[in-house]
C-alpha cells in the first residue's frame, strides 16, 4: 500500500491550482476578488483517530475542532462546515456532540452528505474561512534568523489517550482539542510561517523546515509539556494538541502567550535538529 507523504507527492502533479499552494500546506487558500477563502478538510477513522466505543459526542467536537484548527493557523475567521457523516452509530449522541462544538465556536453548519456503510465508521468534515490578514500565512515562509514558538504544551492529548482507554483520569484533551482561533487571527499579521501541530511536534516542525527549505534547531529543554519529564521526548512525537507552531523576526514578540522553543537556519544537511544533533526514529504520526 502506498505511504501517505508518497499519495500526497503523486497528488501534487495534479494539484496545480495557486490556491493547493502544491499541497506543502494545512489550507487551500483561494483568492476571490477582495476576499480570500480558507478551505481545508479533515478526515477521522474509528480506531484511528478515535477508539471504538467512544461517546459520538466527543467525535463530532474533534472532527469540527481540528478542522477550525487548520483555520486557526491561517489566522481565518470561520465561516461554515460541511459534514461527510456515516450513520449507524449512536446518531443523537453524535448531533449533540456536534451542536455543541458548533456554538461553542460559533459556526454554522452548510451542508454535506451522509451514507450508509458497513466496517469502521469513517467521517469527514470541510471548513471554510476567511482570511483576516493578506499575504495568508503559510508552512514555507520561515527566514533564517527567526526564532521558533509553540503556544503551549505537547503531550496532554498523549495522557487524555492513554486515560481514556484505561477508563481512569482526565481524557479531556484528546476528546475535545481547542482551535486557537483567535491566537491565530493575533499572530497572522506577524508571523513567518505558522501550522497547527496535529502530527507530532518534531513531524510538523521538520514539514514547516521543508517546506521553507530551511532548518530548524529546537531546544528540547525549552519545549513545554504536559508529561513527567520522562516522557519529554514521547510527548513532542505524540501528536493530537494542535497547539500553534510558527516562525517570527527575532525582533517581535508575540502577541499571545507562547514559548520560544527554537531558531530557524539556513537549510544544512538535515532539515529538523534537536541541540544540534538530527533526531532519529518515528518523528510523529503518519499514515502507512
Amino acid at each position: 500500500m502506498t505511504t501517505e507523504s508518497a499519495f500526497i507527492a503523486a497528488l501534487r502533479n495534479l494539484a496545480t491550482h495557486p490556491a493547493a499552494r502544491g499541497l506543502n500546506d494545512d489550507c487551500a487558500v483561494l483568492e476571490l476578488g477582495s476576499e480570500t477563502l480558507i478551505l481545508t478538510h479533515d478526515a477521522m477513522a474509528e480506531g484511528v483517530h478515535f477508539l471504538s466505543g467512544q461517546d459520538p459526542a466527543d467525535v463530532a467536537w474533534k472532527l469540527v475542532a481540528t478542522n477550525l484548527s487548520d483555520l486557526a493557523a491561517k489566522g481565518a475567521e470561520p465561516l461554515g462546515v460541511l459534514l461527510g457523516y456515516q450513520l449507524g452509530g449512536d446518531d443523537a449522541r453524535f448531533l449533540a456532540g456536534l451542536g455543541e462544538v458548533l456554538t461553542h465556536y460559533n459556526v454554522p453548519l452548510l451542508g454535506g452528505d451522509t451514507i450508509s456503510a458497513t466496517g469502521a465508521q469513517v467521517l469527514g468534515l470541510t471548513a471554510l474561512g476567511r482570511a483576516t490578514h493578506r499575504p495568508v500565512p503559510s508552512r514555507s515562509g520561515a527566514q533564517p534568523g527567526d526564532n521558533l514558538w509553540l503556544t503551549g504544551t505537547v503531550g496532554a492529548a498523549m495522557l487524555g489517550f492513554e486515560a481514556l482507554k484505561a477508563g481512569d483520569g482526565d481524557s479531556l484533551a484528546y476528546r475535545r482539542p481547542a482551535a486557537l482561533l483567535d491566537q491565530g487571527r493575533a499572530l497572522a499579521p506577524l508571523v513567518s510561517a505558522m501550522m497547527d501541530v496535529s502530527d507530532g511536534l518534531l513531524l510538523d516542525a521538520q514539514r514547516l523546515a521543508e517546506a521553507s527549505q530551511v532548518t530548524i534547531d529546537i531546544d528540547h529543554t525549552a519545549v513545554p509539556i504536559a508529561t513527567p519529564e520522562a516522557r519529554r521526548d514521547e510527548a513532542m512525537r505524540w501528536g493530537d494538541d494542535y497547539q500553534l507552531l510558527f516562525a517570527l523576526p527575532a525582533q517581535i514578540t508575540p502577541p499571545v502567550p507562547a514559548h520560544r522553543i527554537g531558531r530557524v537556519l539556513a537549510r544544512g544537511p538535515a532539515a529538523l535538529l534537536l541541540g544540534g544533533i538530527e533526531p532519529v526514529g518515528t518523528l510523529g504520526y503518519e499514515h502507512h
